[in-house]
């Protein structure tokens, strides 16, 4: 059984990090169908996989709760560390560990994979346990963490989103994480209250 990504699920990030930061909910807990459609949307796994993956959860209900408690420790830490970041604070060594405990059980290596016209290079880890789902979330994360300030890390300008973005712009001044979604309502609301105030003026 496949999971399409659902329209909540948006990829706006621009790093797999912050991508995974931004689906781990500020005040809940990360859910098993959370986990696994990222995993998917983000190719670290095939629909397949993930179908079985999914079916873990009832086949074998530790393995996949012994994963989620992995996924939200590292999951909540990128969170804060993201935070942290944005407003030039140090980072906390317990944030660190989240990473360095997904870093230090997994193995692997770099491969050049084709998409459509292109090569990416992607993260192939060893498949002996469940955690090696998550060795390319924490090495980005670990590459984010590396940049320390230098990092171009930005929460959307939404305040209503909350959503972290990697800002690769021109000028560096990117506020949105989307231009079509929450710079478009700001645009709207900004148009709407002009049109108020003229209105209004004209009385």
């Amino acid at each position: 059984m496949s999971l399409a990504p659902q329209p909540a699920l948006r990829f706006v990030g621009g790093r797999l990090a912050l991508d995974f930061a931004n689906i781990v909910p500020a005040n809940a807990e990360l859910s098993w169908w959370q986990l696994i459609a990222f995993l998917e949307a983000a190719r670290i796994v095939t629909p397949e996989r993930g179908g079985e993956l999914l079916a873990l959860s009832r086949s074998n209900p530790q393995s996949a709760e012994f994963l989620l408690r992995k996924a939200q420790r590292l999951g909540s830490a990128l969170r804060l560390a993201c935070d942290a970041l944005l407003h030039r604070q140090k980072i906390a060594g317990e944030w660190v560990d989240a990473v360095n405990e997904i870093l230090r059980i997994t193995e692997g290596h770099d491969e050049l994979v084709s998409t459509d016209s292109n090569w990416e290079i992607q993260f192939v880890a060893r498949e002996d346990g469940l955690e090696w789902l998550l060795a390319a979330v924490a090495r980005s994360a670990a590459e984010i963490i590396a940049e320390g300030a230098h990092a171009r890390l930005r929460l959307c300008a939404n305040p209503q989103c909350g959503l972290f973005f990697y800002d690769t712009s021109r000028t560096h001044r990117r506020r949105w994480c989307s231009m079509t979604v929450c710079g478009n309502r700001h645009k709207v609301a900004a148009f709407a209250r002009r049109h108020a105030s003229l209105r209004h003026a004209k009385r």
